[in-house]
């Protein structure tokens, strides 16, 4: 059984370690505390996971750990942030931020990053708009190519996610996070570290045979959702959260799992919308609640407990997860001290 460590103790942990590698600690303490959060959510392959493979980015070079994501262009309601090749944190906090004060403003505003980073999950910047009493949509393109074109063998597409967060007034928000894969990457890669097999469904090998092994997955192709429709939106999110910013598209994706030296130039978008542009806020509130009740209390096919919506399990899994503390599976933990001990940061 995995250890579990409070999130506060996770946080103070990851800042240490990023402070040993030469990130300045108000950064630092910034995405450290997104990680944490993306582990309290559930999102085990967005959190303390990928920390080891961000520090050794920064310390092969392929990261700067002294960026400073700034606005290169700007209008009314939008604006392109440059990343400055560093955590990728940093720059999409920094988008959602601009999105939000913009959207006070001119009602909606879309800002887009390129050279950012892999950010952690989509969810977290859909939610920021959500905490300002807005509608938040994110939008990014994955930082390892492992979706061909429908009907091709040539990865040249990533999970692209989207997440999408929705105010409501006495129900939980409404928060969808999803890869255009059946499976975002990440949980492959935790499937792998834990000696888990794979669901079938998640892969298949160039001949189109159910690829399980996840120690395999680099012989193997992501399937898209939805088949070519799932095809269809990675493209297109690709396209919005990359090659309209100038960032990283197609053969220029770079592979941060392979690839620790090459600068990624990784791209995101973030839409902030600000109810109020489009009616009463209580009212629309009110309206969330009712069709979220509509939906849960609606007639269930036998054998199904309960509806959900989407966002619901990741909140009761943060719910506890604040009490219960973030479980550290023992592989995770081993890598978590040689990690420490390698950089002369404290253990968790």
């Amino acid at each position: 059984m995995p250890d579990t460590v409070a999130a506060a103790a996770l946080r103070r942990f990851m800042a240490g370690i990023f402070e040993a590698a030469g990130v300045p600690a108000a950064d630092a303490a910034q995405v450290a505390g997104l990680m944490a959060e993306a582990d309290l959510i559930g999102a085990d392959g967005h959190g303390v996971f990928r920390l080891a493979q961000y520090v050794r980015r920064i310390r092969a070079g392929g990261m700067n750990p002294r960026a400073v994501p700034h606005i290169v262009e700007e209008r009314p309601a939008s604006a392109l942030i440059d990343g400055d090749n560093g955590l990728g944190h940093l720059a999409t906090t920094l988008a959602a931020r601009t999105a939000i004060a913009k959207a006070k403003t001119q009602g909606v505003a879309w800002c887009g990053v390129r050279g950012g980073n892999h950010a952690g999950p989509a969810s977290l910047y859909a939610r920021m708009p959500m905490e300002e009493g807005m509608i938040g949509l994110y939008l990014a393109v994955g930082s390892a190519n492992h979706l061909p074109p429908w009907g091709g063998l040539e990865l040249l597409l990533s999970t692209n996610p989207i997440a999408v967060a929705v105010p409501a007034r006495h129900e939980p928000p409404i928060v969808l996070d999803m890869a255009t894969t059946v499976a975002a990457y990440g949980k492959v890669k935790v499937k792998a570290q834990r000696g888990e097999a794979m669901p079938e469904g998640w892969m298949i090998d160039r001949l189109g045979r159910a690829l399980t092994d996840p120690a395999r997955a680099n012989e193997g192709l992501l399937l898209p959702i939805g088949g070519y429709k799932g095809y269809g939106l990675a493209l297109i999110f690709g396209l919005l959260a990359g090659t309209l910013n100038g960032a990283a598209m197609g053969r220029d994706v770079v592979d941060f799992n392979a690839d620790d030296t090459s600068v990624t130039n990784t791209g995101q978008a973030i839409l902030a919308i600000d109810i109020a542009a489009f009616g009463d806020p209580e009212a629309f509130r009110d309206r969330i609640d009712a069709l979220a009740r509509e939906i849960r209390g609606s007639e269930r096919l036998p054998g199904v407990e309960r509806i959900f919506l989407p966002g619901e399990q990741s909140a009761a899994t943060r719910a506890r997860r604040a009490i219960e503390g973030v479980p550290i599976p023992p592989q995770l933990r081993a890598q978590l001290d040689a990690l420490a001990a390698e950089l002369g940061a404290p253990k968790l």
